[in-house]
């Protein structure tokens, strides 16, 4: 549980750095996201998850 909370946590500073590092690059890539139709987001999502469980597998294995 303790390794959620963490990973939760990472993703929190790495959005945080996103926005305060390029404020205008993520609010134009925030309404890019927005004009998309779901399917394509789908996909994307899919294949985000996909990755992460991988490299968490190869890393924790």
């Amino acid at each position: 549980m303790s390794d959620l909370v963490v990973a939760l946590g990472l993703v929190l500073v790495i959005e945080g750095l996103a926005l305060a590092a390029f404020p205008g690059a993520t609010r134009r890539a925030m309404a890019t996201m927005h004009a998309l139709p779901d399917q394509p987001l789908r996909l994307i999502g899919v294949g985000g998850a996909i990755f992460g469980l991988i490299v968490v597998w190869l890393i924790r294995g």
